[in-house]
């Protein structure tokens, strides 16, 4: 079969060999362009040298030597130039192996930490919980997708009652390490390392414990429909900013969360709809700047719930269409910063209320 000598070199699949000219066809062509390029440089150095030897006075013929030693150094730079841009090439295409190997090598530690994540005993899941940790710090291209794994394990079908045919020997260990994983990778903002603006999806996520203290959120991080329960679960002096912070409907029953000292500054802190049952839940000291704080359509149903020294942004806080029924909510010395506290439409059925500085609404 005929092959035409003007096709280049096809890279075999899956390899990214660049397409080069086969050398039998370059040498040539090179040593070709090399004498014509010589030609052109002797001629013009030709035609300098006879003008400057016919300017003397009396003109002296043309001193060949001179023209070949111009024609050599010029030849010698522009072959100088060319090596330079052939060795900063076979540079790009090293730095190009080198890092198609490392994303090999992370694609497939990512790979085996899955797996891990996936094992049937629960050593295994806690080893391939570290191994994503410390892939998430080496890879920040997809530091993302490594959190978003972590975030989906938490958000999976899980028993925390030892009593229950569904519950899994060692998978709280598991879940408690993956959230000490994420609390020490928000520590620190500026930290090479850090996670602190990357987005978490906690929607849906049975809390049986935790310790989210003295992190810092700089993203959108959402526990709309969590359940915190059996246990305590920590978000003192935490910091959530520049992004939306989203209790949206999560429930807080038989156990304690504590929010104080935290500072939930972003547009919009969202507890609506969220159900405060049986628990105690601490806002003490807490700050709460965001442009509104929602409590709409909230339960408080039997549950401690402090507000104390709690200092609430210009947008106020809304209570609007809330129920409260038994228990005891607390607003002592509570700050409101330009808004106001709005409790239309709330329901008020038992609840022992301490209003603080908060106007006592009707109804209550």
């Amino acid at each position: 079969m005929a092959v035409s000598f003007r096709r280049k070199r096809e890279a075999p699949r899956g390899r990214y060999t660049p397409n080069l000219w086969p050398v039998w066809i370059v040498a040539p062509v090179a040593l070709i362009a090399a004498g014509a390029l010589g030609w052109v440089i002797y001629h013009y150095a030709y035609d300098h040298f006879a003008q400057a030897a016919a300017d003397q006075k009396p003109p002296k013929p043309v001193n060949i030597n001179d023209v070949l030693k111009a024609t050599v150094t010029a030849l010698t730079l522009v072959g100088a130039v060319l090596a330079g841009l052939y060795a900063y090439r076979k540079q790009l295409l090293a730095e190009g192996d080198a890092h198609r190997a490392d994303a090999s090598q992370l694609a497939e530690r990512y790979t085996t930490a899955a797996e891990q994540l996936g094992h049937g005993q629960a050593a295994v899941r806690l080893a391939g919980v570290y191994a994503l940790a410390r892939l998430a710090d080496d890879w920040s291209e997809q530091r993302q997708v490594c959190i978003d794994v972590l975030c989906a394990y938490l958000r999976m079908p899980y028993e925390p009652d030892p009593a229950a045919p569904e519950h899994e020997a060692g998978e709280r260990e598991v879940r408690q390490t993956i959230i000490r994983v994420i609390r020490d990778h928000l520590q620190v903002p500026n930290a090479a390392t850090a996670w602190c603006r990357q987005n978490f999806d906690f929607t849906g996520a049975v809390f049986d414990g935790g310790d989210f203290s003295t992190s810092h959120f700089q993203s959108t991080v959402s526990f709309s429909g969590a359940t915190f329960s059996g246990s305590t679960v920590d978000f003192s002096g935490a910091t959530f900013s520049d992004g939306t912070v989203d209790f949206s409907e999560a429930t807080f029953s038989d156990g304690t969360v504590h929010f104080n000292y935290a500072t939930l500054s972003s547009g919009t802190v969202d507890f609506g709809n969220a159900t405060f049952s049986g628990s105690t839940v601490h806002f003490n000291y807490a700050t709460l700047s965001g442009s509104t704080v929602h409590f709409l359509y909230a339960t408080f149903s039997g549950s401690t719930v402090h507000f104390n020294r709690t200092t609430f942004g210009r947008g106020g806080a809304d209570f609007g269409y809330a129920t409260f029924s038994g228990g005891t909510v607390s607003f002592g010395n509570a700050t409101l910063i330009g808004g106001r506290a709005d409790f239309s439409e709330a329901t008020f059925s038992g609840t022992a209320f301490d209003w603080g500085p908060l106007p006592v609404p009707a109804g209550a």
